[in-house]
């Protein structure tokens, strides 16, 4: 597939229509985890601009930052500690609207208000987390949620 993304400025469930062949393209025959996770966080920022996008892999029982879009991150994140950490506790999915009323919310940049991190499962335990902030509040929702964890889906660990 050409590296060049067709962006659509549609409602957001369009966006990801659109942008969910192209990521399938971008995966097609690379075998490469950093690579396809550089390539989903990549295509995400482009069609979504949001502040950060990224991935977070578990090694040595922590979350390692993994390949990512937009300003530098916290490089370490435990267990049950701030969104990430919390989403690979339990395994699930979490919206957070505003997450300066998240209990323990890891502030990596005070511009981050709003969040979504999806759990990458394998074999039945979490492998890493698909991290994505936006400086608006609000930003995500239920649409994000179904068509996130789509293209979560997608990743071979």
């Amino acid at each position: 597939m050409a590296e060049d993304l067709q962006i659509n400025k549609g409602n957001k469930a369009e966006q990801y229509q659109s942008i969910i062949p192209q990521i399938k393209g971008l995966l097609e025959g690379e075998s490469d985890l950093i690579a396809n996770l550089a390539n989903i966080a990549g295509a995400l920022k482009e069609q979504f601009n949001w502040f950060w996008v990224g991935f977070y892999l578990v090694k040595d029982e922590q979350l390692v930052l993994g390949p990512f879009q937009g300003p530098v991150a916290c490089a370490r994140i435990n267990k049950g500690r701030g969104v990430c950490g919390s989403s690979w506790a339990n395994q699930c999915t979490l919206i957070v609207p505003n997450v300066e009323k998240f209990p323990g919310h890891i502030a990596c940049s005070s511009l981050s208000k709003s969040e979504i991190v999806i759990p990458i499962l394998a074999f039945g335990e979490v492998a890493g987390v698909l991290d994505v902030d936006s400086s608006d509040y609000n930003s995500f929702d239920e649409t994000d949620k179904k068509y996130l964890e789509e293209i979560v889906s997608l990743i071979v660990i």
